[in-house]
């Protein structure tokens, strides 16, 4: 019992050194490739996080592959208030000029502009940003606007917000937008162009930072997301309501970097198990793995694997998924892995139905 009670009080004092050690009210730090949980303080409240906002709205924009779309800003998209790029009404730029100055710049007048273009209005762009939110598994996340400017019943969780930016880094158009410092546009009517440069001052300071997107409005206070890459290794942090906040991501960002390993686990492409489909005959195949899957790992954790099929039913195509791949961290479900059928399958011709036959026979 006296070892039980001076593991817990040790438990106790490193959770109270690291709250202690970072200023925001609620924060995560995820593993980047997993989604692994590394460090959480509150990150389950639901909370104001005014322009981080903007990752969704840049998700969506980049996931509709309309990027070269010819988007022109109507009065109401250049009469937004708060930061802005300063757009005139009936203003043509391109919608990937609207996203970088979104990101780079926080322009709220781009928000409302990509908005209308890809939903017809803000608040039918809130439905597609609650629908994407929901089909993430954002649970505790609810969008009214586009751009973040305090609403009452827009917030979000540290957590989510991690969620939603994992999901967005992992499209290479905006993961190029949130790593570029500087950028610039055109500015109709003029001999000069915008000059953007990114807020996101850890692109200077943090050795190995991608992105992502800073935020603040009174009422939610300073919030950022942040991530940052070196070799293999690769971690999201979120901060809502951080006084401190670029403090607070190096120090959680060094946290993982010096505690973790991102290793592989699963390979795409390798042979998960054989399984047989026509017992009757004898026929079986091969299923692989649809995907890789590294996670982010300390010595002391206990990476297992366990393999799930059902039965296969055929004609199937080869790639046809016939079971699941299942990780476990410490006990803890991380991750599922479909396993694909490594040729097609199909039913047996009378000829191959008589040669299986004649070779019982000849046994």
């Amino acid at each position: 019992m006296y070892k039980v009670i001076c593991v817990l009080i040790v438990i106790i004092n490193i959770i109270n050194i690291n709250c202690r050690a970072i200023s925001a009210k609620s924060a995560i730090l995820i593993d980047s490739k997993s989604g692994r949980v590394i460090f959480q303080h509150n990150s389950c409240e639901k909370m104001p996080m005014a322009s981080t906002t903007k990752i969704m709205t840049g998700l969506i924009a980049c996931e509709s592959k309309h990027l070269d779309d010819v988007v022109k800003a109507s009065p109401f998209a250049s009469g937004t208030e708060g930061s802005s790029l300063w757009l005139k009404p009936g203003e043509a730029q391109t919608l990937e000029n609207l996203v970088y100055g979104l990101m780079l710049k926080s322009g709220n007048d781009a928000a409302v502009a990509i908005a209308e273009h890809l939903g017809g209005n803000v608040d039918a762009f809130a439905l597609l940003m609650n629908e994407k939110a929901k089909k993430l598994g954002a649970k505790n996340t609810h969008f009214e606007n586009p751009h973040g400017l305090d609403s009452e019943e827009h917030y979000t969780t540290a957590h989510d917000l991690a969620i939603i930016a994992r999901e967005a880094m992992k499209i290479k158009e905006f993961r190029k937008n949130v790593s570029t410092k500087t950028y610039s546009i055109p500015m109709q009517g003029e001999k000069w162009d915008r000059a953007l440069k990114n807020h996101n001052k850890l692109l200077w300071q943090y050795e190995g930072c991608t992105g992502i997107k800073t935020g603040f409005t009174k009422k939610s206070g300073r919030c950022l997301v942040s991530s940052a890459k070196k070799g293999n290794e690769e971690y999201i942090c979120v901060t809502l309501n951080a006084p401190d906040d670029w403090n607070d991501h190096t120090y959680l960002l060094n946290y993982g970097f010096d505690n973790f390993e991102t290793k592989n686990v699963i390979k795409k492409g390798a042979r998960a198990t054989t399984v047989v489909y026509d017992k009757k005959h004898n026929r079986k195949v091969n299923l692989l793995y649809a995907d890789n899957f590294d996670i982010a790992v300390k010595n002391d954790d206990v990476i297992t694997t366990r393999i799930e099929t059902g039965k296969i039913k055929y004609p199937a195509k080869r790639g046809s998924v016939a079971g699941y791949g299942y990780v476990y961290c410490n006990g803890e479900e991380v991750s599922k892995i479909p396993l694909i059928t490594q040729k097609s399958i199909r039913k047996m011709t009378v000829i191959e139905k008589i040669r299986f036959i004649l070779s019982k026979i000849r046994l």
